[in-house]
C-alpha cells in the first residue's frame, strides 16, 4: 500500500493519501467479478494514520461509531482526514479523492480512548 506523509493544513487537520493497488490480495475474495476494498483496510489504514500522528498504540483507543457510505474501489485514491478535539476523542473522515466539490465520502466515525482501570492499592489493612 502506498501512504504518504501525514500533512496538517490550517485547520488542525491531518491528512494522509492513499491508495489501495489492483493487485492487493482482498479482493479476490471480496467480491470476484465486482471488487471492493474491505472495511477492514480502511478501517487499519485509518487506524495506522491516528496512531501515527498521536503516538498512541491502537490497543488505546475504540470505535465509538464508524459508517460506511459509498464502496471504494480497486486503484481509486482516497483521503484520509483526522481531528482530535478537546476531550480527546478523534474524528475521522475517508474521501475518495476528487475535486473539491467531488469528493466522495467513503467511511466517517469516531475514535474515543479506552478507560483504563485504576491501579488496585497495595494496602494489605495491617
Amino acid at each position: 500500500m502506498k501512504r504518504n506523509a501525514v500533512l496538517e493544513n490550517a485547520a488542525m487537520k491531518k491528512q494522509k493519501t492513499l491508495s489501495i493497488p489492483m493487485d492487493h490480495p482482498t479482493f479476490a475474495g471480496h467480491f470476484p467479478g465486482t471488487p471492493i476494498v474491505p472495511g477492514v483496510v480502511l478501517l487499519d489504514e485509518v487506524m495506522h494514520a491516528i496512531v501515527t500522528d498521536t503516538g498512541l498504540p491502537a490497543t488505546d483507543w475504540q470505535v465509538n461509531s464508524v459508517k460506511f457510505l459509498s464502496p471504494l474501489k480497486p486503484g481509486e485514491s482516497v483521503i484520509i482526514e483526522h481531528e482530535q478535539s478537546a476531550n480527546g476523542a478523534i474524528k475521522f473522515e475517508v474521501l475518495c479523492e476528487g475535486l473539491e466539490k467531488n469528493s466522495r465520502q467513503i467511511v466517517v466515525g469516531n475514535l474515543v480512548l479506552k478507560s483504563k482501570p485504576l491501579a488496585k492499592s497495595s494496602d494489605s489493612g495491617i
